[in-house]
């Protein structure tokens, strides 16, 4: 790591530029574009609330893009992916990663909502050595009471969902 070679382009759902939802200070949230859909699984039937955007059209985005955008919000203090779901495009997500930690050299908190468990994940060690990377785990389960979770800073939808700082 350290070595910045710039991949160019991320395949995305969607971006959001200004998005104060998913963590405790302003985030430009970035929409990975698959999943194959386990929270769906787990609970027998249609409950993603990301469902209708595996509809959407993907759209292609320079990291540099990204980036700027960033950059010129002034209140924006952290990057959030969620989904779909990031690590089934894992190399895109470490990638992306890799640019913002080496590419522009910014530590700023990296945000990744992810279905998975923690044991399912199979790139924590890597994710550890960028620093600053917070995961929120677990699939979301129906009929359980959301709570507040204090290293987002939000309430999750299910009990056995939760975030923590690598």
């Amino acid at each position: 790591m350290g070595a910045y070679t710039v991949k160019q382009y991320l395949t995305l759902k969607g971006i959001i530029d200004y998005d104060c939802t998913n963590y405790k200070v302003p985030t430009v949230t970035l929409e990975f574009p698959i999943c194959d859909f386990k929270c769906d699984k787990l609970n027998g039937k249609p409950v993603c609330q990301n469902g209708a955007l595996a509809a959407a059209p993907n759209i292609e985005i320079h990291e540099q893009d990204i980036w700027k955008m960033y950059q010129e919000n002034p209140l924006t203090q952290a990057f959030c992916i969620q989904g779909l779901e990031p690590f089934d495009t894992e190399s895109q997500l470490l990638d992306f990663i890799e640019f913002i930690r080496y590419g522009v050299n910014c530590n700023d908190p990296i945000v990744i909502y992810t279905g998975y468990n923690k044991d399912e994940i199979k790139c924590l060690d890597l994710l550890q050595d960028y620093g600053n990377i917070i995961i929120k785990y677990g699939r979301f389960i129906m009929n359980q009471e959301p709570h507040y979770d204090a290293v987002l800073g939000v309430k999750l939808a299910s009990d056995n969902q939760y975030a923590e700082q690598l």
